[in-house]
């Protein structure tokens, strides 16, 4: 799967997930992980850093739905997270 593939797939879940309940959400997000968290090795430090910053931001995302806690202000920074990988991928 290329890069652009993979970002792309993380941002059409993380788009169905915010969508779902938290129930639902979680383990969307869980399975989003390996996607967001490997690399491909031939991509550039922006790119590298634009995959670092989603992962991130969906690991913030899901530690907030796994406790409970509001994650309605942590949708957005993941969303423009991920658009951001995607766009620099395309």
């Amino acid at each position: 799967m290329t890069e652009s593939e993979k970002a792309s797939q993380v941002h059409a879940t993380l788009q169905a997930a915010q969508a779902a309940s938290p129930d639902a959400a979680l383990p969307m997000l869980n399975g989003l992980i390996d996607l967001v968290s490997s690399e491909s090795g031939d991509q550039s430090l922006e790119v590298d850093e634009a995959r670092a910053s989603a992962f991130l931001a969906i690991c913030e995302l899901g530690k907030a739905l796994h406790r409970g806690q509001p994650a309605g202000a942590l949708w957005p920074p993941a969303l423009a997270a991920t658009e951001r990988w995607v766009a620099l991928t395309s």
